[in-house]
């Protein structure tokens, strides 16, 4: 049996941040530098990520502030949503963490709330029929500014830009849609893809409603490093550095595999069985069809949204459960739940997931594992000698394709 171990690759740690940063928000993309398009602007309203991302805003954030202030805005004229989309809200301790506890004490810091419908502002609908509503405290700042982070996106193809103005700080209306089986069910709405996406298009269009006007995207190495610094215009700073991961973080693979070991890449992306499907739905694209596939994940907070758990529960099946949600009104975080059942009709699935019993699997209890162990005899049984396996240690970080 032959193993393969794939890891996430990246360009290498860039030497200087600071300087980078500088460089990057006085030499934008596409735009103005940053100090200059906001003299004249009373007030900026700024998005980032919530707890589930390593955006590195603490150290993103400063030199951003700095501009800002340089321009004309004071700090109480500057507000901080965290990007939340459906997500539980960041505790002040996660804040803290987000922001650095400098930044969370003298900033204006709030919480993104999807359900709290007075909290929105309708902008009417997308081409597509989708109904805009977004986030009123990010609106009606002056200026509109989003940090992120750009990585493979199980739905958008990468992460970043875009994402941070819809889902992040949509409501739960918009979001709804933006994940139903109209747009889930795309073929090239999936990992790696965003020329052709149509999901991608539709949040484009969503920021542009929303009048996006500046983004700070970065990319990562493996430890977590800065690798790349993206900054300006919302489609092309982001499109550049889409194209950089491409080119500095595809692995290339010869071959299928008739198994893969992955995982969630640890914390913060394993915190819920939520989350860590996303390693399992990243796993598919260098699986063969029929192969099987183990997902390992802590999931330290259990499932994940009461919506998605009480969904999970009741699972009986991919097509049951894909048949069963075809022509009904969306309910939250379903979506999830239909990516896997979509990797499930191709591939067989195998959890060691130790934060959730398996009476909250519905289904897929029946291939969940009470330790590393058992999970691993279990995907492995049966596999002839000369099968091929892939050991993915960094899940949904690691792009990687057959050539």
């Amino acid at each position: 049996m032959g193993y393969e171990i794939i890891e996430a690759r990246s360009a290498s740690a860039l030497h200087d941040v600071r300087a980078a940063l500088d460089h990057a928000l006085d030499h934008p993309i596409g735009t103005l530098p940053l100090e200059e398009l906001a003299k004249g602007k009373k007030s900026a309203a700024i998005s980032v990520c919530d707890i589930t991302r390593p955006a590195p805003n603490w150290l993103t954030l400063p030199p951003l502030l700095k501009r800002l202030h340089l321009a004309g805005i004071p700090t109480e004229s500057i507000t901080i949503l965290i990007a939340t989309g459906l997500h539980r809200d960041a505790t002040n301790e996660e804040i803290n963490t987000i922001l650095g506890r400098e930044i969370s004490a003298r900033y204006r810091v709030l919480n993104h709330d999807a359900r709290a419908v007075e909290h929105h502002r309708h902008l009417g609908s997308t081409k597509n029929g989708t109904p805009v509503y977004i986030d009123e405290r990010f609106l009606m700042a002056d200026l509109h500014i989003t940090l992120g982070f750009i990585e493979q996106h199980l739905m958008l193809g990468f992460s970043g830009g875009r994402k941070l103005v819809a889902p992040g700080l949509a409501g739960q209306e918009t979001i709804k849609v933006i994940h139903s089986p109209k747009f889930m069910r795309e073929p090239l709405a999936t990992e790696g893809s965003t020329s052709a996406n149509p999901l991608h298009a539709e949040l484009l269009e969503i920021a542009q409603m929303a009048r996006h006007d500046f983004i700070l995207d970065v990319t990562l190495t493996k430890e977590r490093e800065v690798s790349g610094i993206f900054a300006g215009d919302p489609v092309l700073a982001h499109a550049a550095g889409v194209d950089f991961l491409r080119t500095t973080s595809l692995e290339q693979l010869s071959g299928l595999a008739d198994v893969v070991i992955t995982s969630a890449a640890g914390h913060p992306l394993d915190l819920t069985f939520y989350q860590t499907i996303k390693g399992i739905t990243a796993a598919e694209h260098i699986a063969k069809p029929g192969a099987r596939i183990l997902v390992i994940g802590e999931c330290a907070e259990g499932v994940g949204s009461v919506e998605f758990a009480r969904k999970l529960k009741t699972y009986s099946g991919a097509r049951e459960f894909l048949e069963e949600i075809r022509d009904k009104d969306v309910v939250v975080d379903q979506w999830q739940l239909e990516k896997l059942a979509l990797t499930e009709l191709k591939n067989e699935l195998f959890f060691y997931t130790p934060g959730v019993s398996r009476t909250e699997l519905g289904s897929l209890m029946y291939r969940a594992y009470p330790n590393l162990r058992s999970a691993i005899s279990a995907v492995l049984e049966g596999v002839p000698r000369h099968a091929r396996v892939a050991l993915v240690p960094d899940g949904p970080y690691v792009f990687a394709r057959v050539t």
